[in-house]
């Protein structure tokens, strides 16, 4: 049965963990979609992995559009997300026009970054039909004026304010939440809070799914490693088997630690 944003609800009424890895190809995607991920992230991470950049701000629409096409024609039954890039939804207006086009490529979903801001332009994109996930803590689009990547969410008012920001994302009508690089405890809080499924990535063990790039999970991107990414592929024979470990230490509780987390 294919992956719905349904059937992630369910997994979070149910207390059962998924997961979701970055891919950018028809390969990739066969083979994701085969291992038992349920979300496949177009990511905009493709601007690092794939381009060389040292940000994910170079990537336009164009690209996003077609490596989204790619993933759409190697799917097997994964929920396909893709990323807006920068400055792709800076109005309610410009992200229906380019979610449209991702819809179109493929896509099943879009991920936007920000916080209550985009209330309207989700209000905007859900009315119209098109599922909205929501991106909080540290969001890479905005590097420059978070001055790094840093860990979000430590002080307590900026631990509340995110959670405020994911309550009236729901309520406007964002259908998943994606938060990256935050406080374990506060992760738990915030996917408490909503009824809306929760994805994370460097946010510990209590968001209802899992998200890794998935370079990072087979071991091959060059420079210094993130502190939540773990290396399946170390301990596989192959690609699709590092997948599968992946999925199993999530749906297992195995991953992430407590050393791949924050506090």
């Amino acid at each position: 049965m294919p992956t719905t944003i349904q059937s992630l609800r369910a997994c979070k009424e149910a207390g059962e963990k998924f997961t979701c890895l970055t891919g950018y190809d028809s390969t990739f995607s066969h083979l994701i979609g085969s291992a038992g991920v349920e979300v496949i992230l177009v990511g905009d991470s493709l601007g690092m992995v794939l381009q060389g950049h040292d940000s994910t701000l170079p990537v336009t629409m164009e690209q996003m559009i077609y490596h989204t096409e790619a993933v759409k024609r190697g799917n097997q039954g994964a929920l396909i997300m893709a990323d807006m890039p920068f400055m792709s939804y800076a109005t309610p207006e410009q992200a229906l026009e380019n979610a449209a086009l991702l819809m179109q490529a493929g896509a099943h979903l879009v991920k936007i970054e920000g916080g209550d801001w985009l209330c309207d332009t989700i209000s905007m994109l859900s009315e119209r039909g098109i599922p909205v996930c929501a991106h909080l803590g540290l969001t890479p689009q905005s590097v420059n004026k978070l001055g790094g990547y840093k860990v979000q969410g430590r002080e307590a008012a900026q631990a509340e304010e995110m959670i405020a920001h994911a309550v009236a994302q729901e309520r406007a009508g964002a259908d998943l939440i994606l938060l990256e690089c935050v406080p374990s405890e506060l992760a738990n809080k915030l996917t408490k809070s909503i009824s809306a499924p929760v994805i994370g990535i460097g946010a510990g063990a209590g968001t209802d799914g899992q998200v890794l790039v998935m370079h990072d999970l087979l071991g091959i991107t060059p420079g210094r490693r993130p502190k939540f990414v773990k290396d399946f592929m170390a301990e596989s024979n192959s690609i699709e088997g590092a997948i599968k470990a992946y999925v199993e230490a999530v749906k297992t509780g195995q991953f992430p630690g407590s050393e791949h987390s924050f506090s």
